[in-house]
């Protein structure tokens, strides 16, 4: 299933892309796609309910919103072995954990902003995974994926100088407002029979920034979720960005091109969906 939220920012209603992509509306069925939803096994109840009998929802002028209301967000860094050389760190020997805050994510179309003082925004296409049950000292990959509910598109805009120069933890370079543009879908597990082997691709204004896949992961998705469980737990709504191809402007030899207001910046990963922001100031 292809599972979104519609609507103006904090008005979304849950809705379903049929497979003849048709907009399904889903707010008879339920309240909304966040944990709750997750944890009461929602996906599986869904998936009993024949599309053709829900409503249609009109899609002009209609927003995508973020397709699900996150819990937590977990980001690995350094994931890619690509990214890793363009930026000229090691390849981590154990994954690289940082949080970003829930409240940067927004919808696939919406505004990203560019921080006020920012001189080194930054790109990064990303495979979301998406927690649909409790995880916690979980002993195998095979017992982490089935903890995954589903997969989805993330954009993990970063600020480098906040980052990596200003000194402390990462979590300032990623925290600021809008910088977590999630979906457009929430594409269920089966879906996805090998999350290993998707292409991720980015655009900036039109020219080919990223071409990557996930089978050049330094840590694939179910050991990501298992090393997680031993640190923290996991709960359902939560959300894994597990990392970024090389292209990123970081890696870019002088002058790298940052993002600037007035850029527009279009990414997608196989069978998940495409994203499209403009980037305006803060």
């Amino acid at each position: 299933m292809r599972l979104l939220r519609v609507g103006a920012p904090g008005q979304e209603r849950p809705a379903l892309l049929d497979e003849d992509g048709r907009l399904r509306d889903l707010s008879g069925l339920i309240d909304d796609l966040d944990a709750s939803f997750l944890a009461t096994h929602g996906i599986r109840r869904l998936a009993e309910v024949p599309a053709a009998e829900l409503p249609v929802l009109a899609t002009e002028g209609l927003r995508i919103g973020p397709p699900l209301r996150p819990g937590k967000i977990v980001c690995i860094g350094l994931n890619y072995r690509d990214h890793a050389a363009e930026t000229g760190a090691a390849l981590p020997t154990e994954p690289v954990v940082f949080l970003k805050a829930p409240d940067t994510v927004v919808g696939p179309e919406d505004m990203v902003l560019v921080p006020r003082g920012s001189t080194k925004t930054d790109w990064e296409v990303e495979l979301a995974v998406v927690i649909g049950r409790t995880a916690r000292y979980l002993s195998s990959v095979d017992e982490a994926m089935h903890c995954v509910a589903g997969y989805a598109v993330a954009h993990d805009v970063s600020e480098r100088e906040f980052q990596l120069e200003r000194g402390g933890q990462w979590d300032k370079g990623k925290s600021c407002e809008t910088f977590n543009p999630l979906g457009p879908w929430l594409v269920t597990a089966d879906e996805v029979p090998d999350p290993q082997a998707l292409r991720l691709r980015l655009w900036v204004n039109g020219d080919l920034r990223q071409d990557g896949t996930t089978a050049n992961m330094v840590f694939p998705v179910g050991e990501i979720i298992r090393y997680l469980s031993q640190f923290m737990v996991l709960h359902p709504g939560d959300v894994i960005n597990t990392g970024t191809p090389a292209g990123v402007a970081l890696g870019q030899p002088e002058p790298k091109p940052y993002l600037v207001a007035g850029d527009v910046v279009e990414l997608e990963i196989d069978g998940l969906g495409r994203q499209r922001q403009e980037v305006g100031q803060a």
